[in-house]
């Protein structure tokens, strides 16, 4: 089977055209800057000879309905046979726990949790719609970011709310980037022989971040929240704040409920402390002696380091402590500044290994540390298609 995955980010779409079961893959690429004039659209064909031919030029991407146009449009042009197509889709809420296939019914349940994703959602049904369009006699699968951390316990996903709240109106704890931290953990405990998947604290550090503990293979707490908005500090997202906040600058500054919103959630985070929302540019500044990313660094970190220590207090044991996404994997100055303060937890991290760490599994601790630290590159689109083929193939 020849399993198409589209992964529809906020500002950008992922894909890749894999062969099934094997996992190979044909076709890969990626839709960078939409919503600009400068979008960049890479796009990867394995030949016969086992090598890439990459597409990468400059593109108008003014929005998704363009980006996705451009995308089917180049792949119909291709000689390999898409037989099915995958979507990650952010919000599943309760209704979903597994791989689903899309049909009539599956659409509008999406929809109904688009206001816990706006960011999120909503993009996703536009990919599956344009499936739709370009190939609609196609299957199309969706998986949930928030399919993994349904196995919560009622102490960790319960908020302190009045009871009606979360009986009328399913406030409760999500979670999101679930197809990532399962990926990983199951790499980290192939890799280290864990029997039963092990205890393990996973950090998903991306343009969004997000941390998970994980017990014996099943995830019990996670640092998102009823949205993505919640957790660690992000990348335009303020994470953790007092949640009389938004009340009081209505207040005060006379915002809208749907300005305090938007701040939040693009104008917050990194960004909202120095301006810069990429850690690349971030580290720049640090390297250039610049106050506002020096601190938003040490912020950035901090909440990281907060919530490692909240994990080994619900798990008791840890096995090993796993970065990824783009920031975990690729920032060694914070891989080096979250683990600097985590001696007490028997955590050591080797300067060397850290900075030259390559490939798809990379351990960076030292000879005296007690647990193993992974940098581990995950695939949250091979994930995806793992899961669509064993649900299209029964």
């Amino acid at each position: 089977m020849n399993l198409l995955v589209i992964n529809c980010g906020s500002s950008s779409i992922k894909f890749k055209l894999f062969t099934m079961p094997e996992a190979n893959s044909c076709v890969a690429g990626q839709l960078d800057g939409i919503g600009t004039a400068a979008g960049r659209f890479r796009f990867g064909v394995e030949t016969a000879a086992k090598e890439v031919e990459l597409y990468d030029a400059t593109a108008d991407l003014p929005d998704h309905q363009q980006a996705l146009t451009l995308l089917f449009s180049k792949l119909q042009q291709q000689p390999h046979r898409i037989e099915a197509v995958a979507h990650r889709v952010v919000h599943g809420g309760t209704a979903f726990s597994g791989a689903t296939l899309i049909d009539a019914a599956t659409l509008p349940r999406i929809a109904a949790l688009a206001p816990l994703a706006p960011l999120h959602n909503p993009i996703n049904l536009l990919g599956i719609a344009a499936c739709s369009q370009f190939y609609p006699e196609l299957p199309q699968v969706a998986v949930f970011d928030t399919a993994f951390h349904q196995t919560l316990p009622e102490v960790a996903y319960r908020y302190a709310i009045p009871e009606g709240w979360y009986r009328d109106y399913q406030i409760r704890r999500y979670g999101f980037h679930g197809i990532s931290h399962a990926y990983v953990a199951a790499q980290a405990a192939d890799f280290l022989g864990l029997e039963g998947g092990g205890n393990l604290i996973t950090l998903h550090l991306g343009t969004g971040a997000s941390m998970a503990a994980i017990r014996e293979g099943r995830c019990v707490d996670t640092s998102m929240g009823l949205t993505p908005l919640a957790g660690l500090v992000m990348g335009s997202r303020c994470g953790d704040i007092d949640p009389a906040i938004p009340y009081h600058l209505q207040r005060v500054a006379g915002l809208s409920a749907a300005a305090v919103d938007a701040a939040l959630n693009q104008q917050s985070g990194l960004r909202g402390l120095c301006g810069e929302s990429d850690m690349r540019e971030i580290e720049v500044g640090v390297a250039a002696g610049n106050a506002t990313a020096t601190l938003a660094l040490q912020i950035y970190c901090y909440q990281i380091r907060k919530t490692i220590g909240a994990y080994f207090a619900v798990l008791g044991r840890v096995d090993a402590l796993i970065f990824t996404a783009g920031v975990g994997e690729n920032s060694a100055v914070v891989r080096q500044a979250v683990c600097a303060e985590l001696a007490v937890f028997g955590i050591a991290l080797d300067a060397q290994r850290n900075l030259q760490c390559r490939g798809d599994i990379r351990e960076i601790q030292s000879s005296t540390s007690r647990l193993p630290l992974l940098v581990i590159a995950t695939d949250e689109e091979l994930a995806i298609a793992r899961e669509s083929h064993a649900l299209l193939a029964v």
